[in-house]
């Protein structure tokens, strides 16, 4: 009987051990369920931070173009910078703290009940770092910043209903920070001043007692050392050579209806300048029919397209010439950069008897202007009154205006689009095959005021 009764109680303790492991289990199994799905979750929250803050204005003004839910969430959320990213920071903490409460419970139920309290910790610790590191912040953020549009858009939905359901708490740190940063700004020392408040304090100094032009000049001087050639020359495409196997009358008619005093003389193609010719050395030989004009040709000074105008305009002092070819980095022809060119940068745009006849720009009023797409910005930037730093974050390598609205649109724009950045609208008024032409400027006076 004694041993029946054993029987009987090994066998309740066999079944109720049983029944314990299976429930164990489906309890890991669910919490390990949880554990994934949060670490989606934070990897989202995570790589979304990257992946919308990395979006350059070409890339919100190519979603504005496209259709589709996700893509005009992403737009609609960048309106808010702030409140999106308190809603991330937000967000992504709530749901760490709820991958290290899960993965506390998941490990309580796998660790041995008898293992020591130190060891334990140890362990949890470093598998709950692990997971956040590893799923939480490396590989979502890698991906990010590789495919920071596909990552934004498909995040949008999400960051959307975590918008709504974190709304209270995102204004709370928005309007916190706020205050903070109004609270203490004033007491940090001022490090360096920018041009553009170098600009206003010429503005607020000397603005009453001097001229327009005169206020130009001084912003024209403060800005000087900071532009290169690049900047300010004049393009391949709109610069007037001639090739060397011309003959003497044709360079004289090629000379008359260009109507430079001088111009690059070149071989097979412009990368291969063989130097300059003055057309005030026709003159002594303007009745001979087979003369050898070659040897009228001057050497071609050459600079690099990244060369300040600030040193080029004294090392054109220095050897007395007036123009130079530039160049890019593998020695192709840039274009041309002259004395004159350097000079309208300080002083404003110098006019000749040719170039009344050339439509550079034109004022419709104070807010809207009609340009030429190769017109540069610099020049735009002057001729508008802004500060010439104003593109300089989405300008990338482009110099003229035509660029620059390629480098925001992200692709070659139709005749009537308007590309829009910040305050400024640029329309295309005319193409000539894939050369935009004519765009008009204008600038939106109210968002400009908030």
């Amino acid at each position: 009987m004694e041993s029946s009764g054993d029987g009987e109680s090994n066998l309740t303790s066999l079944l109720l051990q049983v029944s314990t492991e299976g429930f164990s289990a489906s309890n890991v199994t669910i919490l390990i369920i949880v554990i994934l799905m949060l670490l989606l979750m934070t990897a989202i929250t995570s790589g979304s931070e990257t992946a919308f803050f990395s979006l350059t204005a070409k890339d919100i003004n190519y979603l504005k173009t496209k259709e589709g839910g996700n893509r005009k969430q992403v737009v609609r959320l960048l309106d808010k910078p702030k409140m999106l990213l308190a809603t991330i920071l937000i967000g992504n903490n709530f749901i760490n703290i709820a991958i290290v409460i899960t993965t506390n419970m998941l490990m309580n139920m796998l660790l041995p009940v008898d293992m020591s309290v130190t060891l334990s910790f140890m362990i949890k610790i470093v598998a709950v770092t692990f997971l956040l590191v590893l799923f939480g912040e490396v590989l979502p953020k890698v991906y990010a910043t590789q495919n920071n549009m596909r990552m934004a858009v498909f995040a949008a939905p999400v960051l959307s209903v975590l918008s709504g359901l974190f709304r209270p708490f995102s204004r709370m740190l928005v309007n916190s920070t706020d205050y903070i940063e109004k609270r203490f700004a004033s007491k940090k020392p001022v490090a360096s001043i920018s041009t553009e408040d170098f600009e206003h304090a010429i503005e607020l100094t000397v603005g009453h007692t001097a001229t327009r032009q005169e206020v130009n000049i001084f912003k024209g001087i403060v800005k000087f050392s900071n532009i290169t050639v690049k900047q300010i020359m004049r393009t391949r495409m709109d610069v007037g050579c001639i090739s060397s196997e011309l003959t003497f009358h044709q360079v004289q008619q090629h000379a008359i209806e260009l109507g430079y005093s001088r111009m690059p003389v070149y071989e097979d193609t412009l990368d291969k300048i063989v130097g300059v010719i003055h057309t005030k050395d026709f003159l002594p030989y303007t009745n001979e029919d087979n003369f050898d004009w070659h040897v009228l040709v001057r050497q071609a000074y050459f600079v690099h397209e990244g060369k300040l105008i600030e040193d080029l305009l004294k090392e054109f002092q220095q050897k007395r010439i007036h123009f130079a070819i530039v160049v890019d980095e593998f020695g192709g022809t840039s274009g041309i950069v002259t004395l004159e060119d350097i000079v309208e940068e300080i002083i404003g745009e110098i006019r000749d008897e040719f170039d009344e006849e050339e439509m550079q720009y034109k004022k419709i009023d104070e807010n809207n202007y009609i340009f030429e797409g190769k017109t540069l910005i610099n020049d735009v930037c002057r001729i508008i009154g802004i500060s010439s730093d104003t593109f300089d974050d989405v300008r990338d390598e482009s110099d003229s205006l035509a660029g620059l609205i390629l480098e925001l649109s992200g692709k070659f724009p139709s005749v009537n689009e308007t590309i829009s950045y910040k305050n400024f609208d640029f329309t295309i008024l005319n193409l000539d095959k894939m050369r935009i032409q004519r765009v008009k400027l204008s600038m939106n006076v109210e968002e400009e005021e908030e």
